[in-house]
């Protein structure tokens, strides 16, 4: 089995400690699992401009990193026949779509995978909406396609998780926090996971700090950073947090991310536990959509049921990634991927939010490139 040696182990320190010096942000986390093994499990920094010590128990904000949990638990319920991929939307929420509408066309795959037509709307810039679920179902409901459901992949920012969310409870009958909970967190036991903060437990996320391109965080300055971004401003508002937005306000930790995809790397089980079947795995982290210009990152982009997949030049899986590597990037720097190859789970997060994306995946890409490499020199 590969295990990391203690020189592999300094040197993916030395360039975890790189980023953390030069200011990129204030606080981060890294983990790595091979073979179900957790081998790597960082933490530096501090949890915000005058916060504490950032600790392998500090739960952090993580953004789109979010959707893979949510699509895990509308997986499960796919697999125990609960519905189907190709059924329509409506057949299992009716007031989603008029009838003979083409809305009514896009089906629960198209909307795992980006291409079912509605990927942005108003109610994404309504923050304050966000913690009313019936106000989602509403916004939903009311939205109409701007592409024709099917035929072009374009990120689904917020809508992903709204639609996803809804379904689980309308299939399940449980809220898509409380399922994803018991279905997906609880059984991989990771213990800092949540969609949300519940109402009655401490907010303990690290605050996040915007910054324009190239600043760096030694001199922060007054208030959350130079300057607080919109986004950053947003998911420090305690409303926000304690909202459930399945694409968005997740909060964990780098263990328990590595962890989810160490299992999914796996097969769908860890220690014993398993959480998806082999096929379903295989299913959900193969591309089902592929495209040279997203609809609405305007760049390539390939698209499993939940998740990311790599192989594209300059993703953030490395320079090394390839197509059946899976995973998922979050605001900020925050990503995971898992490898059934290698049999790995990779998990990084910070709580300092890059203005340029491009920034963003430069650092990712480079972590990644450092474990790879770890490995493959095994």
């Amino acid at each position: 089995m590969p295990r990391l040696s203690d020189s592999d182990r300094q040197r993916l320190r030395a360039e975890f400690d790189r980023h953390l010096a030069v200011g990129l942000h204030h606080g981060a986390q890294l983990a790595v699992y091979v073979d179900g093994e957790l081998v790597v499990d960082f933490a530096g920094g501090t949890t915000g401009p005058d916060g504490g010590e950032t600790t392998e128990e500090t739960r952090h904000l993580l953004f789109s990193c979010t959707k893979p949990y949510a699509g895990a638990g509308l997986h499960r319920l796919l697999e125990e026949g609960d519905a189907d991929y190709d059924d329509p939307v409506v057949e299992h929420w009716p007031e989603f779509a008029d009838e003979g509408a083409q809305k009514s066309e896009i089906t629960i795959r198209q909307v795992l995978s980006h291409t079912a037509g509605i990927p942005y709307g108003e109610f994404d810039d309504e923050a304050e909406k966000w913690g009313d679920w019936d106000a989602v179902v509403r916004a939903m409901e009311d939205i109409d396609p701007v592409f024709e459901p099917g035929e072009r992949p374009a990120y689904h920012t917020f809508n992903y998780g709204w639609v996803v969310g809804e379904l689980v409870r309308r299939i399940s009958g449980q809220r898509v926090d409380e399922y994803v909970a018991e279905n997906v967190f609880d059984p991989l036991e990771m213990d800092r996971s949540s969609i949300g903060l519940a109402e009655d437990e401490e907010d303990d996320v690290a605050t996040l700090t915007g910054f324009d391109v190239f600043d760096r965080c030694r001199d922060p300055g007054e208030g959350l950073g130079i300057p607080a971004s919109e986004s950053a401003a947003a998911f420090n508002e305690e409303a926000v947090r304690r909202a459930v937005i399945p694409a968005a306000n997740g909060v964990g930790t780098a263990r328990d991310m590595a962890r989810f995809y160490a299992c999914m790397a796996n097969g769908g089980e860890l220690d014993g536990t398993r959480l998806l079947d082999e096929e379903t795995v295989a299913e959900a982290t193969r591309t089902h959509a592929e495209t040279e210009s997203d609809g609405t990152l305007s760049r390539p982009a390939r698209y499993a049921l939940g998740f990311w997949t790599g192989g594209l030049a300059n993703d953030m899986f490395g320079s090394f990634s390839r197509e059946r590597m899976f995973g998922h990037a979050g605001l900020g720097s925050v990503f995971g991927w898992g490898d059934p190859e290698l049999n790995v789970g990779f998990a990084y997060v910070t709580n300092g939010i890059r203005e340029e994306s491009w920034e963003h995946a430069a650092r990712i890409s480079g972590l990644s490139d450092a474990v790879r490499l770890a490995l493959l020199d095994y």
